[in-house]
């Protein structure tokens, strides 16, 4: 290998693992999975409800206290190959007071499946969070597809696959909220990151979801830590711009003093600028949810 070479890789090394960590993190993760637990005794939920046939084919769904007003389906971080949705549920109580459902869905982690098997497994996860909303008694309600890190990137995967609208057929997406994630999966090659996904140039491209955009996608908040490393910050803004080049609506919170794992805690915080983002993508959702039903009626009743 050249030496510019194995210096790139190096970098891409620092940038996509190294650079990203943090002393406190064990500290900080343990206190999510306190928090997490805790939040089993004080919210209405059912557990492990199955959307596919294999075992991590399963998604937690917590309920919107009062009448509810959008439903959030969150999936977890953790470069497709580790981590799990009980981590993350201390997430939920900040939403579901404020009239949101809240859905933490678990995946088949690599390299038990291909990246693109995981993917193309994850599909039926939407379909299935509505039918057990309506078993609920809840009626169809805006859906947000939200998620961090890899979970970001699967957040995007979804509203690529069922968040445009047909003539006759409303988006079953209406918004989407990624946390500091990866769309450009290419730089993830020449890292440790890829011992368990075994890409290569190829199938990194074709799993990066940013080559894949078009017009009629659902609003977008992207999310990211101003103390994340370059690279980081660098896929927030690059997919966000093009999202709005697609001709999308889509915004940026960069939320202060936060890195990759503290970010979820202005995401889940009651206030604040991250919060105040993510209210707005809620609103815009709430549009986009209306219009797009109008719209599917009226070319219904057209003869």
């Amino acid at each position: 290998m050249m030496t510019t070479e194995k210096s790139n890789a190096e970098d891409l090394q620092f940038q996509y693992v190294e650079g990203q960590g943090r002393p406190t993190y064990p500290e900080l993760l343990d206190s999510y999975k306190a928090a997490s637990d805790a939040v089993l005794l004080s919210e209405a939920c059912t557990i492990d409800v199955r959307y596919g046939p294999l075992e991590r084919h399963t998604f937690d769904f917590f309920v919107a206290h009062g009448a509810p007003v959008a439903t959030m389906v969150y999936y977890h971080a953790g470069y497709w190959q580790a981590r799990d949705k009980f981590w993350f549920r201390f997430l939920a109580p900040s939403y579901t007071r404020r009239g949101v459902n809240v859905v933490f869905v678990n995946y088949p982690l690599c390299p038990t499946v291909t990246l693109t098997d995981l993917v193309a497994g994850v599909h039926a996860s939407i379909s299935r969070v509505l039918e057990h909303a309506h078993a609920l008694g809840q009626p169809r309600l805006p859906l947000i597809t939200a998620g961090h890190s890899a979970g970001a990137h699967l957040a995007v995967e979804m509203a690529l696959s069922f968040g445009s609208a047909t003539d006759s057929r409303p988006p079953a997406i209406d918004g989407v909220i990624a946390l500091s994630g990866i769309y450009d999966l290419v730089p993830l090659v020449s890292t440790s990151i890829n011992t368990k996904l075994g890409l290569d140039a190829a199938t990194a491209k074709a799993n990066s979801p940013i080559h894949r955009l078009r017009q009629n996608l659902p609003p977008a908040l992207f999310i990211v830590g101003a103390e994340e490393t370059p690279a980081f910050i660098a896929q927030n803004s690059v997919m966000a711009d093009a999202w709005h080049l697609a001709g999308n609506e889509s915004f940026i919170d960069e939320a202060a003093a936060a890195d990759h794992f503290s970010l979820l805690q202005p995401f889940s915080a009651d206030n604040g600028a991250t919060r105040s983002a993510v209210d707005r993508l809620l609103e815009l959702a709430q549009v986009r949810f209306r219009d797009a039903r109008g719209n599917a009626q009226i070319h219904r009743s057209t003869p």
